[in-house]
């Protein structure tokens, strides 16, 4: 059920699941959120399952398959973001130089290849909408030859502007490729909120309040996102399903917007 798609863990050091396939309509996507303090590390190995790390924030190094990277991102709505992909059982080696924390989502794939980063300058980055809608969109691993089945990217709302917007869906439902989404939410300054909408053309709906480290699973329906006047709203998109191919469906009712003057 739609209403059951937010979901609040308090940040705690390690490794931290916050949602899991096969839990709460989730098919595909299981995202977990690593945090650590300065001097600290951590491992992570997804038997059966390639991941997407994002950095957040903080300084540390990033070391898989033989290699090691040193990463830094001081936040996530000014610095562009820094990405590893891991293949399925391949390790992950995460030392902390300050204070750091990572997203990371995991999705069945098949084994194979070397571990890949991201850099912030690999990242491809573009201006979506107009007027109210406008929004920075970041695509981490979009096109990429390395990852299997994950789409990965950002998205910034500045104040007072709406994204996923004319609202879009990829369920499946009329003929669009059927992908699962996940949105990981930050919020600038973290003291406020933004608004996840999701709802289906037969009536389901739900309305979540999101805060600073709230995740929302988006398993099929429309989904726009609004950021309140006062506050930027941030959120990190990991998509899997049918095809590794972003494809939406924009709500017949509202894809006019596009066309006004």
């Amino acid at each position: 059920m739609l209403s059951d798609t937010r979901f609040r863990i308090p940040r705690s050091q390690g490794i931290q699941l916050l949602q899991r396939r096969g839990e709460t309509d989730a098919r595909e996507l299981t995202t977990r959120r690593l945090t650590l303090d300065a001097g600290t590390s951590a491992r992570f190995t997804a038997p059966g399952e390639e991941t997407v790390v994002v950095v957040q924030g903080g300084e540390g190094t990033l070391a898989a398959g033989g290699s090691a990277w040193s990463v830094a991102r001081r936040d996530v709505f000014d610095d562009r973001p820094t990405g590893l992909w891991l293949p399925p059982d391949v390790e992950l080696r995460v030392d902390a130089r300050t204070a750091f924390e990572a997203v990371l989502v995991s999705t069945p794939a098949e084994g194979g290849g070397a571990p890949a980063l991201c850099e912030p300058p690999d990242v491809n980055v573009m201006q979506r909408g107009r007027d109210l809608y406008v929004r920075e969109v970041r695509e981490i691993f979009v096109r990429d030859p390395h990852v299997k089945r994950l789409m990965v990217g950002e998205t910034i709302n500045a104040r007072g502007q709406w994204s996923s917007y004319p609202p879009h869906k990829h369920d499946g439902r009329d003929g669009e490729p059927r992908l699962e989404e996940a949105y990981y939410f930050r919020v600038d300054p973290p003291r406020g909120f933004g608004i996840q909408m999701l709802y289906t053309a037969d009536g389901e709906s739900a309305v979540h309040e999101v805060r600073d480290g709230d995740l929302v699973l988006l398993p099929y329906g429309y989904h726009p996102v609004s950021a309140p006047p006062g506050y930027r709203v941030y959120y990190l998109w990991a998509i899997a399903g049918d095809e590794r191919r972003l494809a939406v469906y924009e709500d017949p009712a509202h894809k006019w917007v596009h066309d006004a003057t």
